[in-house]
Formats: structure tokens, C-alpha cells, sequence
């Protein structure tokens, strides 16, 4: 049975859009997927699914969250196969040494024209960027929060996405893993 990473976007953020993890696995129950489990309190899930097409499940998952919870936040769904793909892609190995200087921007779409020049403008020089399909890698040593490029990132691109950092998206595969049947 395939195995997939749901990533919400801006959940239990500065106590707004508060979703449980156990509210989480319950929704995603009632959408018939299995073998559930979850990661921090921030919108991440592994499951498995024997959905014929997956590509729904973001909007089924977007849709259950705002009939039961009265708000709808990006749904992004991965496969086993595009996070390890992400993860193996990764342009700035020195990440391994400070994971959270790195964060993967999960997009819900290829940007059709992003303008990355403004990005190179205005980031600081110790940071770092590459787009790759649907995944913008932004290496932020000195944090992402201290970064004028980094609350630039969706309007430069012209999509949306929700941010994991290294530690993060590697847990994930972890656990994606340990769940493949």
C-alpha cells in the first residue's frame, strides 16, 4: 500500500488555526486512510492509502479540516518516493551540521515564472537558494526569521507552500519508511 506525508500549512501557529494531533489522525480516519501517524504539532501526518488517485487527497484533507474545524489550511501531499527525492536533491549538505538553517518550501505547484532575481537581490549573502520543481530550498544560517528574502519566497515564485526545515523533512522520511509495508 503506498505511503504519503501530509503537510499543513500554518497549524498551531501563534495559537491560530489549532488543529490537534489527535484531531488530525481522526479526520484523516474518516477519510480511510491507514496506518497514521504524526509528527509534532505543526500539520505533518504519514499514511497509507489505497486511493486511486491521490492527487485529491489535499483538497479531501482541506475540505474535512474546514467542515469539523471552521478554517482550511494548504494541504500539500507528498508520495515516499517525491520526499526522498526532495531529500536527495538537497543543494547545501552543510545542513547536516545545522539542520535548522535549511528549510525545503514544499510548493503547491511548478512556478510558471518566478522571479528569482529579486530573491538574489534582496537575500543576505551568507544565504542560499535553488528551485527544484515543486520544492524551494532557502539556506538561512543566520535563520529564516532574521531573512528579508525569506518572507519574499511565495510572491517571488508566484505559488504557494508550507516550509519544513532539514531536521524535519528527514524525520519524516524516517517515519515514512519505518511505515512502508
Amino acid at each position: 500500500m503506498p505511503t504519503f506525508v501530509a503537510l499543513l500549512r500554518s497549524i498551531n501557529a501563534g495559537g491560530f488555526n489549532t488543529l490537534t494531533s489527535k484531531d488530525f489522525v481522526t479526520l484523516l480516519e474518516n477519510l480511510e486512510l491507514t496506518n497514521i501517524k504524526t509528527y509534532i504539532q505543526t500539520g505533518n501526518a504519514i499514511f497509507q492509502t489505497t486511493a486511486k488517485d491521490a492527487k485529491q487527497l489535499p483538497t479531501k484533507i482541506q475540505t474535512a479540516i474546514k467542515e469539523h474545524h471552521g478554517f482550511a489550511p494548504e494541504a500539500i501531499v507528498l508520495s515516499l518516493s517525491e520526499l526522498e527525492s526532495a531529500i536527495a536533491q538537497n543543494p547545501y549538505p552543510k545542513a547536516d551540521d545545522d539542520p535548522k538553517s535549511l528549510h525545503l518550501i514544499f510548493l503547491k505547484s511548478k512556478p510558471k515564472n518566478p522571479d528569482l532575481d529579486t530573491l538574489g537581490k534582496i537575500k543576505k549573502e551568507s544565504e542560499a537558494f535553488k528551485l527544484s520543481e515543486k520544492v524551494f530550498y532557502f539556506y538561512a544560517p543566520e535563520g529564516v526569521g532574521r531573512s528579508k528574502a525569506a518572507a519574499k519566497i511565495e510572491k517571488c515564485l508566484g505559488v504557494s507552500g508550507t516550509a519544513r526545515n532539514w531536521r524535519t523533512v528527514n524525520k519524516l522520511l524516517e517515519m515514512a519508511r519505518a511505515t512502508k509495508v
